[in-house]
């Protein structure tokens, strides 16, 4: 029962069958009979024998199926497969492997069409499709006969394909260098590399794309990467073709890395040629350089290239790095420059200075708000942004006092791109400069109106209270004689600021500026008490000690500190409310022996006059 698959001879099974059937029948009648088959077969004049046999052959048969089943679940089921999965496999046994063992000839033919596609031929791209998902379904997985196999598919159909694709690209590839241009080379690469993105939609599997892909860009783009020829797109401005070879060679693992110096050397030079180009035509040299010409070249460098990475290299990260170190070096370092680190940084603010004056053409015929933009372009370059606010806070002074400002919104619109771009603390001296100067207008006009019943008032007077510490100004170091004209007006607005402002002293003929904080002392103490105390505790941290002691304010940092450890104890919690009227008593102490000594220790205010 176990040999079904031997089989018997007929002259076996007919003595088998002979016997089963004498086994079975009688000629007697069995009328008593209570378990036979059915009463139909009385009808025939046979009775059914047996019946003992008959049903333990039942059973045996009932067990013997249930063992069998017991072992297939066993064994895996090994060998036992679905009708279908069954003539799968006997077509893949008897006929496919067969033809394949012969010169691969049913791959063979399928890549011998795709070839004849690749040449501009016409083919039957369903047969070829339905050939492929043939070599998938004969893929079987003996662990799991429900699940795909790609085994017989990337055996027999994908790796030959991929092969056969490296060589025909690789033989076209050397041809089609030899006799065309860089250009036609990228769009040949970039068709190419649709065409067989498409045939994997069309008719490959598509577990087959990774590989078809990658094969592609070995063959098309890495080993013909033609770096030299980035240059010559870049002098000739070709953004189409930037743009394909940027799409191309960023496929492959630091494809572009190379375009990158390139760019950056490109940019340099470009400004370095634009400020020499701008020297030669100076019959001075670069002391009598137009600061807008100047900055007119390095801007159009900068726009130029700008617009190079946003169109033809994508606005990518590395692209727009490399613009900017150009940028900087450019910018710092040119013929115009020479070794001098201030000479970028003063052109930059002379410009700012004449796009802001009112005799600037610009401020009534063209955008003034985009000047100032393309201005700040530049400034993000400037490596010593200290000696830009230098320079811009003296020109800002100079317009301020001669009342030669453009507009006051223009003003306060620059001042607020500085402060985006460096802090306030960067700004925060040209913001008061604006509030003294609102200051003294109000002080004008409130001594005016008081003053405005007195004959000899008929002169046109005003005055300017500057802080010292804000403004770029220095006292004379000589007297100061009063005209007589306005001695009489003088005497009256000094008694009219001793008594607005008591405490603070107005003497001439030394020019003093009286400084206008915009904040009441007493909401000063409680922040300066925590300076304080935290100044005067240990430094445990020294890189936090000297957060803000970079340049301009690392002697600042010593000082305060040194002068808070001579008054009290490291570590030492101090209120200074408690400690303000000692430390004024001393202070006028100090201010009335230097007095005493012919020397002028009030030098916390100045003004002037004009």
């Amino acid at each position: 029962m176990t040999k079904l698959q031997t089989g018997v001879s007929y002259s076996k099974y007919m003595s088998l069958y002979t016997a089963a059937y004498n086994c079975y029948t009688s000629s007697r009648v069995h009328s008593t009979t209570t378990d036979s088959v059915g009463q139909g077969s009385r009808a025939a004049g046979a009775n059914l024998m047996g019946s003992d046999l008959y049903n333990n052959l039942i059973r045996y048969f009932i067990a013997h199926l249930k063992l069998l089943k017991d072992r297939e679940r066993d064994e895996g089921r090994k060998g036992v497969y679905p009708v279908y999965t069954l003539a799968l496999v006997q077509w893949k046994s008897n006929f496919f492997l067969h033809v394949q063992s012969k010169h691969t000839k049913l791959a063979g033919a399928i890549l011998r069409l795709i070839e004849h596609q690749r040449n501009g031929e016409t083919i039957d791209q369903g047969l070829v499709k339905t050939v492929v998902d043939s070599f998938v379904s004969l893929g079987l997985d003996e662990s799991d006969i429900n699940k795909a196999s790609l085994d017989v598919y990337r055996e027999h159909l994908e790796t030959p394909f991929l092969d056969a694709t490296e060589k025909y690209y690789e033989q076209e590839s050397e041809a089609f260098l030899a006799e065309s241009s860089v250009s036609d080379n990228l769009k040949k690469a970039e068709e190419r590399l649709k065409e067989e993105e498409d045939s994997v939609d069309r008719y490959l599997n598509a577990d087959t794309r990774k590989q078809l892909v990658s094969k592609c860009e070995h063959v098309l783009i890495r080993q013909h990467s033609d770096w030299e020829s980035f240059q010559s797109l870049l002098d000739f401005d070709k953004d189409e073709d930037l743009q394909r070879m940027y799409a191309l060679l960023s496929r492959i693992p630091e494809g572009l890395e190379p375009l990158r110096k390139k760019f950056e050397e490109h940019v340099k030079k470009s400004g370095l040629a634009a400020v020499a180009k701008l020297l030669g035509e100076e019959s001075e040299g670069a002391d009598s350089l137009d600061p807008k010409a100047y900055v007119d070249a390095l801007l159009e460098v900068h726009r130029k290239n700008s617009e190079t990475v946003t169109w033809s290299f994508r606005g990518e990260a590395g692209f727009v790095a490399s613009l900017d170190k150009a940028c900087r070096e450019f910018v710092n370092r040119n013929a115009a420059t020479g070794s001098s680190t201030t000479k970028s940084p003063e052109l930059l603010a002379n410009n700012a200075d004449m796009l802001l004056r009112k005799n600037n053409k610009m401020a009534e015929e063209e955008d003034l708000e985009g000047a100032l933009n393309r201005v700040m372009v530049l400034f993000k370059y400037i490596e010593d942004k200290d000696v830009f606010q230098t320079f811009y806070a003296t020109k800002l002074s100079k317009r301020l006092i001669h009342g030669v400002s453009a507009s006051d919104e223009f003003e306060a619109s620059m001042i607020s791109k500085l402060k985006e771009a460096c802090g306030f603390e960067y700004t925060n001296k040209l913001q008061r400069m604006f509030t003294d100067m609102s200051l003294s207008k109000d002080l004008t006009d409130q001594f005016q109106e008081r003053m405005q019943n007195h004959e000899d008032m008929d002169i046109n007077f005003s005055i300017m209270v500057l802080g010292t510490n804000f403004w770029p100004l220095s006292a004379p170091n000589n007297d100061f004689i009063i005209p007589p004209e306005i001695l009489a007006t003088y005497g009256r607005f000094s008694k009219y600021y001793q008594t607005k402002h008591s405490g603070r002293k107005n003497r001439l003929p030394t020019p003093n500026h009286a400084h206008y904080s915009s904040y009441a002392e007493s909401s000063i103490i409680p922040t300066a008490n925590l300076m304080l105390n935290y100044i005067l505790k240990p430094v445990r941290h020294e890189s936090f000690y000297k957060k803000y002691a970079g340049k301009r304010f690392m002697k600042v940092s010593i000082l305060v500190r040194e002068w808070a450890l001579e008054r009290w104890e490291e570590g030492e919690q101090v209120s200074l409310l408690d400690e303000l009227p000692a430390i004024r008593a001393k202070n006028r102490a100090e201010r009335e022996r230097l007095a005493a000594a012919g020397m002028d220790g009030d030098e916390d205010f100045k003004d002037e006059n004009s």
